[in-house]
């Protein structure tokens, strides 16, 4: 995980930290898609085939259980009341609350590709060699714009994992957590929350 200091929760946002993302992507030789959250800049490592094929995999679960709004690839901005950004976050897979309105779009125009947070009912990620962003900072991120469910397959842990029921500290972000928590070993059915379906990871395990 490459991590670039950015501006602090605590002063003033200038320049927009999608503003700042921009300027790395366009500044980058090969193709990145960097975060923002707790005041750092993240450059996710590139993931590899098996990371892209788990987060499709899950997607794809989700959908044959009848949630058509699951997917992958979009961004999502976590606001404060007062304007500012507390983060940036690309989720590996998604649910979504409801299909994009009109006003989403507009959001995402003027947060320069950004939807909005509360679009999520789900959110979920695949660590590669980011496992303590995806495990700290990350969570905090979902947990202060209250999505009601973060799940997060450690690979280098052999376990995924499923949070719900958000405390969101929105003054203090980092101190924002999940109250609930289940896992399992890889291989297995990681339970989710209803209405969820019981995620199985057994792919995982399994080498050509």
């Amino acid at each position: 995980m490459s991590v670039h200091p950015a501006t602090r929760a605590e002063e003033p946002q200038r320049p927009d930290p999608a503003d700042l993302l921009i300027a790395i992507e366009e500044a980058t030789q090969e193709p990145i898609r960097p975060e923002y959250v707790e005041g750092l800049i993240l450059v996710p490592p590139q993931p590899d085939h098996e990371h892209n094929a788990a987060a499709f995999e899950l997607s794809s679960q989700l959908r044959s259980a009848g949630f058509g709004l699951a997917g992958l690839g979009n961004g999502y901005r976590v606001g404060l009341g007062n304007g500012r950004t507390v983060a940036l976050l690309i989720p590996d897979f998604y649910v979504l609350r409801r299909e994009p309105t009109d006003l989403d779009e507009a959001y995402r125009t003027a947060r320069k590709g950004w939807y909005p947070i509360a679009m999520l009912a789900l959110a979920g990620e695949v660590t590669s060699g980011n496992h303590e962003t995806d495990t700290g900072p990350t969570l905090r991120a979902y947990a202060t714009a209250e999505v009601p469910v973060y799940v997060l397959v450690h690979r280098r842990e052999g376990r995924a994992y499923a949070h719900s029921d958000p405390v969101s500290v929105p003054e203090a972000p980092a101190e924002s957590h999940y109250r609930a928590v289940a896992s399992v070993e890889l291989g297995g059915k990681l339970r989710l929350p209803d209405p969820y379906p019981a995620l199985d990871t057994g792919f995982l395990t399994r080498r050509p």
